[in-house]
């Protein structure tokens, strides 16, 4: 990361609220570089972080820290942080398209209630990342129409590795095998994931840990780990 946008969107995936980033002026620096970390190949975000603003703002902070200048320190660092966090927002915003701001609105919906009160509620057990995945396949679903397979790509990039069977020949049904713990927050995720896009006439079966035996493939039929379909 060198630039403060790609560093308010880690934040952001890591569930770090942009409130929660403190920026101060960078003690010593390179020239080169706009974040100032010890370790130049650093990848996890400390709420606290030192920035270079004259690698590309240099005209906006040229006259508040000069060296001669000792008075209103205090102030001018949280001037400062307030600055960053707002050229922050803009540099994030110059790069967002037609879809980033569909995206936006979606998020939104699904968090004041449009979608319905249980999917908002059960919203918090998604982290940003995931809430983007959502938000991407909503509005797929809205200009293509297509849910079964966005329902299928929703549940593998949420729960990686999850394997989906179909069964038509007796009804139409959907198998989920997912090799994650049933707890509370799994349990959430694919009720909301199911809400959103399975469509009505399918039913499902939910395979937790444990796959189904499947003749003739060894993986599934090892003792003790052995669901029934």
């Amino acid at each position: 990361m060198n630039y403060i946008w790609e560093l308010a969107i880690r934040a952001e995936q890591a569930g770090i609220p942009q409130d929660k980033l403190k920026f101060r002026l960078a003690k010593s620096y390179s020239p080169y570089m706009e974040l100032s970390n010890e370790n130049i190949n650093f990848r996890d975000v400390e709420p606290e972080v030192e920035v270079n603003p004259y690698y590309r703002f240099h005209e906006i902070f040229k006259d508040l820290f000069h060296p001669d200048n000792h008075e209103y320190e205090e102030l001018r660092q949280v001037l400062f942080d307030l600055v960053i966090h707002f050229l922050t927002w803009l540099d994030r915003r110059q790069g967002m398209n037609k879809r980033d701001f569909y995206y936006r609105f979606i998020l939104n919906d699904l968090k004041n209630g449009i979608f319905g009160p249980e999917i908002r509620d059960k919203l918090r057990f998604f982290i940003p990342s995931e809430q983007q995945i959502l938000a991407e396949n909503i509005f797929l679903l809205y200009t293509t129409g297509e849910m079964i397979g966005l329902l299928k790509d929703t549940i593998q990039r949420i729960f990686k590795g999850a394997i989906i069977y179909a069964n038509y020949e007796k009804q139409d049904e959907l198998l989920f095998y997912l090799d994650y713990e049933e707890n509370e927050t799994n349990k959430a995720k694919l009720d909301v994931i199911q809400q959103l896009f399975l469509p009505i006439k399918f039913r499902t079966e939910v395979y937790w840990t444990y796959h189904f035996g499947i003749i003739d493939r060894y993986e599934t039929m090892r003792v003790d780990q052995i669901a029934l379909y």
